[in-house]
């Protein structure tokens, strides 16, 4: 068909217009803009929505988009304004109810370093969570969502955050998103964003949480610390997720012993899951492992090449039969098992690996005789589910526009992590944890483990907190939570509805309201 001229743009002057040849001998003037930038501003888009609780319907406005962090600057001692540094995005969930100012409030987000919230938003937390099936069982493509009742939002107001460069996060036109790619730039900007959205939305009354999960609990430890030592916000609990503090418990180079003893029982439980145990109980077996760790296994790393053959003899014998290796590949091992090289040993006569973030997942090898996987299976399992999901709910129903692509992990932020203010030492904040937990002895913290986590082992978990340097009546503010599944707990459905309980008691419970 014809185009019809009438529709064609006008704005341009015919012979002007780009890629378009001069007339001979005409003079021709080129301008260039430098129209300054605008500055960014925040998006934020309201949805209202409803979700039935019980016999309860609950009603609450969904606010997503980004938000403007600022920084005070100065130059020769002369303040110069407010500057935009970066553009962080968030989803929050406000239930529409008076009194909304004193209610709970929980501040959310996962770990990496890279990752975004998508998984506890969407996995456990939120009042929509994805349909991803579970290990043996996973949903196919295109996957789908569903209303999730357990939801934390009953009790407690949700904020999710995505640290710079995750989700649809980035630092500010001209900035370098590397300046936020490091241990205490991510927590003053991800405390900057608590303290902003607390003031903006007059919460500073109401009870308030942190749930991290991973490298998030490591960022939620520090973070409490951070925001009563810089603005007197001070927290009423912490849940830590598949808690993680201390790094050398899952760091195996430079001769770190600590973690293959870290790692023992999660072996165990993992030969237990995949039939290397018998009709032996998951609980019988894990004990047997913690009673090693605790003190023959420790004392046999420790002896080198003093143990002697008998008694060498006896602790390969005792390693093959917890973990569900060859005595073999024990011995060639010299006891210490690296949890990637165990997870793809353990079923390679089935041509198997088993999962880091959850081991009960499975999938084939590359190769019969790879040294290590090419991929943890149990996140090619999940990540096709959550990203979908997101990509659909934040368009179709928070009714927010970015093209952008929502980065669920960034590679890039992994990659140029730095931890230069523990140049030299461990990356360590139970410190921190600990600072926080003796300024502020109201402050309560829920632990979750997963006894399938191959990622942050819950034995090594433990060791970190039981060696807090808090007093002993502290110490009964700690609580403790433990599920048959992996990384990402509520990937298992039992897990995930005991969990949402969990939490929900723990939350109601320490607000004291």
């Amino acid at each position: 068909m014809p185009e019809d001229s009438s529709a064609q743009p006008s704005a341009t002057t015919p012979g002007t217009g780009p890629g378009t040849a001069a007339e001979p001998g005409a003079t021709v003037t080129t301008t260039t803009d430098t129209t300054t930038p605008a500055p960014p501003e925040d998006d934020l888009v309201e949805t209202h929505h409803t979700l039935a609780v019980g016999r309860r319907r609950l009603r609450y406005t969904a606010t997503t988009g980004r938000v403007v962090l600022r920084e005070e600057v100065f130059e020769d001692s002369v303040f110069k304004g407010h500057h935009a540094k970066a553009e962080l995005s968030i989803t929050s969930y406000v239930v529409d109810t008076p009194g909304t100012t004193q209610r709970p409030v929980t501040f959310a987000f996962n770990g990496g370093p890279g990752s975004s919230s998508v998984w506890l938003h969407l996995g456990l937390l939120g009042p929509r969570r994805v349909d991803s099936g579970d290990a043996g069982s996973p949903t196919p493509p295109p996957y789908g969502l569903l209303d999730n009742p357990d939801s934390l939002l009953a009790v407690s107001d949700l904020v999710f955050i995505d640290p710079v460069s995750t989700g649809y996060s980035r630092a500010v036109e001209g900035g370098k998103a590397k300046d936020y790619h490091d241990f205490t730039a991510d927590i003053e900007s991800v405390g900057e964003l608590i303290r902003l959205w607390t003031t903006r939305h007059n919460r500073w009354l109401s009870p308030k949480f942190i749930a991290g999960e991973s490298y998030g609990t490591i960022r939620a430890a520090a973070l409490a610390e951070h925001l009563q030592a810089r603005h007197g916000l001070y927290l009423n609990g912490l849940m830590l997720i598949s808690s993680v503090l201390d790094l050398a418990t899952v760091e195996f180079e430079f001769r770190n012993d600590r973690a293959h003893v870290d790692y023992l029982p999660t072996y165990a439980a993992t030969a237990h899951h995949h039939g290397k145990h018998g009709r032996r109980s998951l609980r019988t077996v894990l004990a047997e492992a913690e009673e090693y760790a605790a003190r023959d296994y420790p004392w046999a790393l420790s002896r080198g090449s003093r143990l002697t053959a008998a008694e060498r003899a006896e602790h390969v014998a005792k390693l093959a039969a917890l973990t569900g290796l060859s005595p073999t590949y024990v011995d060639r091992a010299d006891l210490r098992i690296e949890h990637v090289r165990f997870f793809t040993e353990l079923l390679r006569a089935q041509g198997l690996a088993t999962g880091r973030l959850d081991s009960r997942f499975t999938g084939p090898l590359a190769s019969g005789n790879a040294e290590t996987w090419d991929a943890d299976p149990s996140m090619d399992a999940i990540l096709g589910p959550y990203s979908a999901a997101w990509n659909h709910y934040v368009r179709d129903e928070l009714g927010y526009r970015n093209e952008l692509p929502y980065a669920v992990f960034s590679r890039q932020a992994a990659t140029d992590w730095s931890y230069k203010e523990f140049e030299g030492k461990p990356v360590d904040v139970s410190d921190k944890l600990a600072r926080a937990m003796r300024g502020n002895p109201h402050l309560k913290v829920h632990i979750a483990y997963g006894y399938h986590d191959g990622a942050t082992p819950y034995y090594g978990a433990q060791d970190v907190v039981a060696h807090l340097q808090v007093p002993a009546a502290l110490q009964d503010n700690i609580e403790h939570a433990y599920y048959e599944a992996g990384h990402m707990m509520y990937v298992h459905e039992p897990s995930r509805l005991q969990q949402s309980r969990d939490l929900a008691d723990f939350v109601t419970r320490a607000s004291g309201r």
